[in-house]
């Protein structure tokens, strides 16, 4: 009994070692500290950069504000004075009316031929009539320099011919057209017939055979 007293008494407790546990704690400080240096350079470092763009900044500022002298003294008159807006007298202005268009006159004499006397019916102008009596526009404006626009029944045109030729015996629209080298066609449409068709003692109005 004694024997077994004496072990149990002699038995030394077991310690459990706290090194462990030290260490981690000593590594996680050490990686704070590690941390807080850092964030420190971080923070100084663009704080440096920051002062030096602003010194940049303040140097070309500097050197832009460089200039002319600030005096008391007023600014030339003459210059800050706008200049008052030339004014004309309605008065003296006079409208300018447009010139008139003035058609070149031709003479009948130049044309050749025989000069009758046309009455604007409805519908005609000078486009249609010029061509009826196979003239150009130009030609029967210039024979008409003061018409300037034609009016039925009102207007009377100078119109200038080969000839007027008296429908005589045996004289029909096909032979009187060859005698005076123009076609049939022209010479009804130069009187104004449909048909083809003519009387003995009428007046025929016998067109230039080429354009005028």
């Amino acid at each position: 009994m004694e024997d077994e007293f004496a072990k149990k008494r002699n038995i030394r407790p077991t310690e459990k070692s706290n090194l462990p546990v030290v260490t981690l704690l000593v590594l996680v400080l050490l990686v704070l500290a590690m941390l807080y240096v850092g964030y420190e350079y971080i923070s100084d470092s663009s704080s440096n950069s920051e002062e030096l763009t602003s010194v940049v900044v303040d140097s070309t500022l500097s050197e832009t504000t460089v200039g002319e002298p600030i005096t008391d003294e007023p600014l030339d008159v003459v210059e800050t004075e706008k200049a008052e807006p030339i004014t004309k007298d309605p008065v003296a202005e006079k409208p300018v009316t447009p010139a008139k268009e003035t058609k070149p006159a031709i003479s009948a004499a130049s044309l050749g031929g025989q000069e009758i006397t046309h009455s604007v019916q409805s519908g005609e102008t000078f486009s249609s009539i010029a061509s009826r009596y196979n003239l150009k526009t130009e030609t029967l404006q210039g024979l008409n320099p003061s018409v300037s626009d034609v009016k039925s029944g009102v207007t009377k045109l100078k119109i200038q011919v080969q000839t007027v030729h008296t429908v005589g015996p045996g004289d029909v629209l096909r032979v009187v057209a060859g005698k005076y080298g123009v076609t049939k066609e022209a010479l009804m449409k130069a009187n104004g017939r449909s048909k083809d068709f003519s009387e003995r003692g009428e007046k025929l109005i016998v067109p230039f055979a080429s354009r005028k």
